[in-house]
Order: structure tokens, then sequence, then C-alpha cells
């Protein structure tokens, strides 16, 4: 092996060595009991009752498919969203349902909707209520 190719070697290795060590082991969540609070124009889905456990937050405008959990596990929410968002659940097909949310409109133990819960949107999206 090449003296220069050796060096690269063990600069690659060196810096894959240092990288892997600054590399966090776990992705930062709410450790459960704990709540993250809804902030200004949010709205937040947690994947247990009374705001604990994982949470997701959404803010306007557009949809989004829910995350950290809470697709079809939201068992509680809050919402600070200046207005009307709707909760959107997809059934077989392309049939959907929407749960209009409104501003300082929460629920401590959704369970109606808690496994229906698929994504949030800005819109009825087309869905029929449910």
């Amino acid at each position: 092996m090449h003296r220069s190719t050796a060096l690269l070697t063990t600069a690659l290795v060196g810096v894959a060595a240092a990288l892997t060590l600054a590399a966090p082991t776990a992705v930062a969540t709410a450790p459960a009991g704990s709540a993250r609070a809804a902030g200004p124009g949010q709205v937040c889905f947690w994947t247990e009752a009374g705001q604990h456990g994982q949470a997701w937050c959404y803010a306007p405008p557009g949809y989004a498919e829910a995350e950290n959990g809470t697709q079809r596990h939201a068992y509680s929410f809050d919402s600070r969203v200046d207005g009307t968002v709707y909760a959107i659940s997809y059934g077989p097909g392309n049939s959907c349902l929407y749960r209009e949310i409104r501003k300082d409109d929460y629920d401590e133990n959704w369970e109606a909707w808690a496994t229906k819960f698929d994504g949030v949107s800005d819109n009825k999206m087309g869905c029929e209520a449910g």
C-alpha cells in the first residue's frame, strides 16, 4: 500500500470513530409521564391519556401524517391553533373521516378517535364527518 493511501485510510478511520462517538445513541423524546404543551398555533397529540407519552405537534397549513407513534395511537390532544383543523382517518378504498378540532379544544382521554387518527389538516380533505 502506498504511504498516501495508508495515511488517507488512517484519517478516514479516525473521522468515522469521531463521528460514531458524537452521534446520539437514542432519539430524544419526552419521557413517559411528561407533557409537551401545545405552543401558540399548534395542535399536539399524545400517545397516552392525560397528555402523556410521546408527543407530536402540527401547525397549519396543509396536511401532515401523524408521527412519533401517534398515528392510530393518539389518546389525548390539545389545540392552540387560531381557527379550526381536522383530524383525518383513512378507511378502506378512498374513504376517509374527519373530526373537527377548534382553538382551545382538548381531550384528556380521546378514546373515540385514538385508534382512528392518521393525520391532521387545515381542511376537510373531502372526508365525511366522523
